[in-house]
């Protein structure tokens, strides 16, 4: 896969789980476990798709 596409397939991801945290911090009860892994995530694919960025 090219830098560019997975640079941008990286920003899709990212989109995802910023709706996912979205969704649930918006329950009555959310899932602070949950939370705390999507977070780690998206911090993951932000670092990740910096670092591209910086190669490209």
């Amino acid at each position: 896969m090219a830098t560019a596409e997975r640079i941008e397939s990286l920003r899709t991801k990212h989109v995802t789980l910023e709706s996912a945290i979205d969704q649930e911090s918006l329950r009555p009860h959310p899932d602070e476990s949950l939370l705390m892994s999507l977070k780690k995530q998206k911090l993951r694919v932000k670092d990740e798709m910096q670092m591209l960025s910086d190669l490209h």
